[in-house]
């Protein structure tokens, strides 16, 4: 009765449906693991960004950051610091978003101690059509004075696969806050982690918006997770029906079983069963 099944297009049709059913459940167990590592990153930022800010001097000591790799270690940690902007050394990085809107980020050191390398504060995000090729950007300067800071310690940001190492875009642009490579660039001695604004006083004015922490949510993994959940199902429960209707239905798969061998035929012309 089904004999059929072992027809080249029917193989062909059963490894595809076992590659398809495969690759549907690899898909549920990624959109998992993607929720796990957002549920990670949720109850990291909200332990290390939500209590009293910390000095910036004691956790850089209290957690030894000395190098790039360090920073994991406190990243979101919330600090608080007081300096003076080098206004001169500013600089933005472009082909960033807000809110949709594209823009660039503004970037100033932040000369605190006398003894230590500045910190880079990432101020935050200006619009598309503001002149930035030279510092300080018009409509967005910083304090000129002492200046109390208050954000969220950052890690440096690496090149994406296809990013060039070059940094230095020129007219006073920065590629990406890869702190290593800004050091070089600019001639500059920095702390291995940046500092994302939360707020400062006195405050800046003008058209400058705070850049925001990442989002606190769980995305739609778990929802992505159920719907390829949910066509596994389909497919496991619904090729076997699909099998047994056309053993059922007589179509041409079906007639090609029956024999036309003589040999396979009895007296009165009906298929012999095998083995008798």
């Amino acid at each position: 009765m089904y004999r059929f099944l072992y027809k080249p297009k029917w193989i062909v049709s059963h490894v595809l449906i076992l590659g398809l059913i495969v690759s549907m459940i690899l898909l549920m167990f990624w959109q998992l693991r993607r929720l796990d590592e957002k549920q990670t990153l949720n109850a990291r930022i909200a332990a290390r960004a939500d209590g009293a800010p910390t000095q910036l001097a004691d956790v850089l000591r209290d957690e030894r950051v000395s190098t790039i790799a360090d920073g994991d270690r406190v990243e979101y940690r919330a600090v608080v610091v007081d300096g003076t902007y080098d206004v001169a050394a500013e600089f933005t990085v472009p082909n960033r978003t807000l809110d949709g809107a594209p823009g660039r980020m503004v970037v100033t050191p932040l000369r605190w101690s006398d003894t230590e390398a500045p910190i880079l504060v990432l101020r935050g995000f200006i619009p598309q059509a503001i002149e930035d090729n030279t510092a300080p950007i018009e409509g967005a300067e910083p304090p000129t004075g002492p200046v109390q800071v208050r954000g969220w310690l950052r890690v440096s940001e690496l090149p994406g696969g296809f990013q060039s190492s070059k940094v230095d875009l020129g007219s006073n642009r920065i590629a990406r806050l890869d702190i290593d490579r800004v050091k070089a660039a600019r001639d500059l001695d920095l702390q291995p982690v940046y500092l994302e604004l939360g707020g400062q006083a006195p405050p800046t004015d003008g058209v400058i918006k705070p850049y925001p922490l990442p989002e606190r949510s769980e995305g739609p993994h778990f929802a992505y997770a159920v719907q390829w959940g949910v066509f596994t199902l389909i497919a496991i429960g619904g090729y076997p029906l699909v099998i047994r209707r056309v053993a059922r239905g007589g179509g041409k798969d079906r007639k090609d079983d029956v024999p036309t061998d003589p040999d396979d035929l009895d007296a009165g012309g009906v298929p012999v069963a095998a083995g008798t």
